[in-house]
């Protein structure tokens, strides 16, 4: 059974996005001397109330975890990335159905539109999703193999803990950004599996590497061989710190959108959305860092491109909040900002060296702004 379907059939009572509860109807077309029969709620009014619980909108920025944690560690993706992307789908929807069980009696009050306090989606049923969808997502990371189930075990217990303890705290921000950092690294681990195919330029470097040591002084040296870049796990850590960094800012402004009222949060996002375009163009996750692969020629052709839709995507709608840090403007910085992670990951695989990943993340573009009309991403 799908998922949706799943979770449609265990939703409570749904309204139409917006409206109050109301009193319930009752059809008139009922035979003579029978009581009236209350309306059902229609199967896309249940799918909707769940498609909004859910922010099945910002889906779409999940699958570019994968691929660029792929394209970090220099291999094609595979089998192992498609289980990652399932696994990250599902832990992700999972946040969202907990995020609003746990925000329940707060969205009462500032945003009662919400599934769970207009009585669309029981509560029961969203915490019952959320346990089924972190389910399903360990399994499909422990079909990748052991050390991708310890990084999705990990990813779960920071979203779980996000949800229900540190949202709220000044550690909220921080473990969000844990997330998706992790989530990255599952993208990376469950691809760098032993007989996973490498990319044919990475292969090339790393042989041109290997020769280029030998000439100048390999075997002088002892035999010393330059290690093979992107074989392991480790490679992608730091195009995981840079999404992480990125995360933080977006959360950071989040925890004003229902009040609004901040200037300090949307300037300082914006400071580090600048930071973080720098940071992607200069090739370099961190100061001291250790240099990516070099990019292939579409490569550094399309990164440019790539970073300078992160950059207008994320740090107009961040203006605008901190010249009027309203709520409406606060909400459209914090959706902008989701959106934007779509082109920082296929920056990111473009600058590891992963064109044709890069663009393939970049299709989401446009499904994730067409969907986002119609389902808001916060």
């Amino acid at each position: 059974m799908r998922p949706l379907r799943l979770l449609a059939a265990v939703a409570g009572a749904p309204r139409l996005l917006g409206a109050r509860p109301t009193a319930p109807s009752y059809s008139l077309s009922g035979a003579s001397g029978t009581a009236p029969a209350p309306d059902r709620p229609s199967t896309r009014a249940r799918l909707r109330a769940w498609a909004e619980l859910l922010r099945v909108s910002a889906l779409f920025t999940v699958p570019g975890d994968a691929l660029a944690g792929a394209a970090a560690v220099g291999r094609r993706p595979g089998r192992g990335t498609a289980l990652a992307v399932g696994a990250s789908l599902c832990l992700y929807e999972a946040g969202m159905a907990l995020n609003d069980w746990a925000d329940r009696e707060e969205d009462a009050v500032d945003r009662p539109h919400r599934p769970i306090p207009s009585g669309r989606v029981a509560p029961g049923a969203a915490l019952a999703a959320a346990g089924v969808l972190t389910a399903a997502g360990l399994a499909l990371a422990g079909r990748a193999g052991r050390p991708a189930l310890a990084v999705a075990s990990g990813l779960a217990a920071t979203v779980w803990a996000y949800d229900l303890r540190l949202k709220h705290t000044r550690l909220g921000p921080a473990t969000m950004a844990s997330a998706r950092t992790l989530d990255l690294l599952l993208g990376a681990t469950a691809t760098a599996r032993p007989g996973a195919s490498t990319r044919p330029g990475a292969t090339a470097r790393r042989g041109a590497s290997a020769a280029v040591a030998t000439m100048s002084g390999g075997a002088a040296g002892g035999g010393a061989t330059v290690p093979a870049p992107g074989r392991t796990p480790a490679a992608a850590l730091p195009a995981a710190l840079l999404l992480g960094a990125h995360t933080y800012a977006v959360t950071a402004v989040s925890r004003h959108e229902a009040q609004g009222g901040s200037t300090a949060a949307p300037l300082a996002a914006l400071a580090g959305v600048a930071g973080l375009g720098a940071a992607v163009l200069r090739g370099r996750a961190t100061p001291g860092g250790p240099p990516p692969s070099h990019p292939a020629a579409a490569g550094r052709l399309l990164l440019p491109a790539f970073a300078a839709a992160y950059l207008r995507t994320s740090a107009v709608p961040l203006l605008h909040a901190a010249l009027n840090p309203s709520p409406p403007l606060t909400q459209r910085a914090v959706g902008g900002g989701i959106r934007a992670m779509i082109p920082l990951q296929a920056a990111l695989a473009a600058r590891a060296g992963a064109p044709v990943g890069g663009l393939a993340v970049m299709g989401l573009v446009p499904l994730a702004r067409a969907l986002s009309r119609k389902v808001s991403p916060t």
